[in-house]
């Protein structure tokens, strides 16, 4: 896509479709406001803004506008006011309840989209021994070359119409429910009494609100049928998950089409590749970001993009000192700088600007085209800030590990929530990133959140704003520990309603952050030359300079006051912090 101004020089504000109000159309009023006039130019919406069922968006059923959030005519509204839209699409999954595995499971292996996922133990055929449960384990040269975002073999097992029980690659979420019995599901098993059929259903049904192991069952006069009643039990389980495709086959890529194509046509500028890196599979290969298949891929999905004027923005979690980020960057993407929220903590917290500002060179120096952020709907990165032994070679990281771990007991001491990776046997071997907002993980303190975003606008790349940070949104500890397996998340997701968008307008620490992201979006000078000085390590000296515009940040690491010089023209005005 051609980079223009409103790209280059936007700031982008990061969302739910009901993280204001309840439904999309409140953000949009929200951005009509006097208040956010010129404040962003691009909106990020994330992927509830289609039709899913779990991990708040990113297990897709189709991608379709979800109407009972959105309407049509708030595209058109976003469109009058020049702001461009950034969707996702997430390249490595889709929805159980995907039409495509809806079909696999109600025609099994008759269903024409059998090969558009991937069934476990034939992609793994000949490469392992099959289990106790008649699952192939691979073997250890190539298990152990599995990256998981989750304890145990990434399967789920579902059932198929002849009762067999088929393994399905299924790299994160997943959850199985046993549903209730009636005495009408017996039917098929005629020998079996009246009272017989009353007392199974009571105890399956028992059993299942209870989550106890069907196997334990006494079925007494009824223990002939055991085996017929558990199938019956077992074939009406239902699911949830997001299940990995098979980019193997044409189908998935004729999907690929079509649905590039239908959110270019919602508006789409930008497009997020969610998990990209854990698309192509190959055994004796990593699941995680393998070459030349990733690449080649990609190099597909952005010849699709091109087709519809759509900017890709692979994303990708890994550690610094692997330096993917340099290898997507080098094929001419846009990279997420993960980097910058742990950075941003470690600065104000360290009172040292010496790691930041050699972050801030780097993105000039090697030419990197970056989307920035602090908080955002996910974790605060840690993971990525990390060195890494290639060959046994040590490549450094942009922290120490030692600081990394102060960043994240200092976060957690705040009430972060802390998410890790695991092997193949379920054994942690990394933390991953923290949960909390941005504001309570630098303790709440109103002074350092400015400061924060004062940075954030001043370093290279295009910003992009969590709503909730905006409103100095705390911990929501609350919707953490009902939210379930994925609750670590919610601490940083409250909605807010138009209530209270109203009342934090009316405060300092809103309008402040309102008004220094205004000059980032507004300003040409973030279109010219960026100057660092490095002189002093607790302070912090970021100049912007094009023609006659001129945008100086200098802050002070000792007291977190910092001021905001803005020349246009000749005319010098001073924001104090």
């Amino acid at each position: 896509m051609q980079e223009n101004n409103k790209i280059s020089n936007g700031v982008m504000l990061n969302a739910y479709p009901d993280s204001i109000g309840t439904k999309f159309s409140d953000t949009v009023a929200m951005l009509k406001m006097t208040e956010f006039k010129d404040v962003f130019s691009l909106l990020y919406v994330l992927p509830t803004f289609f039709n899913s069922d779990l991990d708040r968006g990113f297990s897709i059923i189709d991608y379709n506008i979800n109407t009972d959030l959105v309407d049509t005519n708030d595209l058109n509204d976003l469109n009058e006011i020049n702001i461009k839209l950034k969707f996702d699409i997430v390249l490595n999954h889709l929805s159980v309840g995907s039409p495509q595995f809806k079909d696999v499971l109600q025609k099994g292996e008759q269903s024409a989209f059998k090969d558009f996922f991937i069934n476990w133990n034939e992609f793994w055929e000949g490469n392992g021994v099959k289990n106790e449960e008649d699952i192939i384990i691979p073997e250890a040269k190539f298990l152990n070359k599995l990256f998981m975002r989750k304890s145990g073999l990434p399967i789920l097992k579902v059932r198929f119409p002849d009762g067999s029980e088929q393994p399905f690659w299924n790299t994160f979420y997943q959850q199985i429910t046993y549903n209730p019995i009636n005495e009408a599901d017996l039917n098929s098993i005629p020998d079996l009494t009246d009272s017989s059929r009353m007392k199974i259903v009571k105890k399956i049904n028992d059993a299942i609100e209870q989550a106890i192991d069907f196997n334990t069952i006494e079925f007494a006069d009824a223990i002939n049928f055991k085996k017929e009643i558990t199938q019956i039990v077992e074939q009406k389980r239902s699911y949830l998950g997001q299940m990995d495709v098979n980019a193997t086959s044409p189908l998935v890529w004729d999907f690929y089409e079509e649905t590039l194509q239908k959110v270019s046509s919602y508006g789409c500028s930008i497009l997020r590749l969610d998990a990209f890196a854990y698309l192509h599979k190959q055994v004796g290969e990593s699941n995680f970001f393998n070459t030349p298949g990733t690449w080649e891929y990609l190099e597909r999905i952005n010849q699709i993009a091109q087709k519809n004027n759509l900017m890709l923005l692979p994303e990708i979690h890994a550690e610094y000192g692997l330096h993917l980020h340099d290898e997507v960057a080098n094929k001419g993407y846009y990279i997420y700088d993960f980097f910058l929220p742990g950075l941003t903590i470690h600065t104000i917290e360290s009172k040292s600007s010496k790691a930041l500002l050699s972050w801030a060179k780097e993105i000039i120096k090697k030419g990197y085209k970056t989307v920035n952020m602090l908080g955002c709907h996910d974790g605060i990165p840690v993971l990525d800030l990390k060195g890494k032994e290639i060959d046994g070679a040590y490549n450094k990281g942009l922290l120490e590990d030692s600081e990394i771990e102060k960043i994240m007991n200092t976060i957690m001491e705040r009430g972060g929530r802390v998410k890790n990776l695991y092997d193949s046997s379920g054994n942690k071997i990394s933390y991953y990133q923290i949960n909390g907002t941005f504001f309570s993980a630098l303790g709440e303190d109103e002074q350092k959140m400015l400061l924060a975003r004062a940075i954030q606008m001043f370093m290279p790349g295009i910003p992009q704003v969590w709503y909730l940070d905006i409103f100095a949104g705390k911990n929501n500890y609350e919707a953490a520990d009902n939210g379930g397996s994925a609750g670590h998340k919610e601490i940083n997701r409250t909605t807010l309603s138009m209530q209270d968008v109203a009342q934090g307008l009316e405060t300092a620490i809103v309008k402040k952050q309102l008004e220094i992201i205004r000059l980032r979006n507004t300003s040409n000078a973030f279109l010219g030359q960026i100057e660092i000085n490095e002189s002093l390590e607790n302070k912090i000296d970021i100049k912007w300079k094009n023609d006659n515009s001129v945008l100086h940040l200098k802050a002070d690491l000792d007291t977190y006051n910092f001021t905001i010089e803005h020349i246009e023209h000749g005319t010098t005005a001073v924001f104090s912090y």
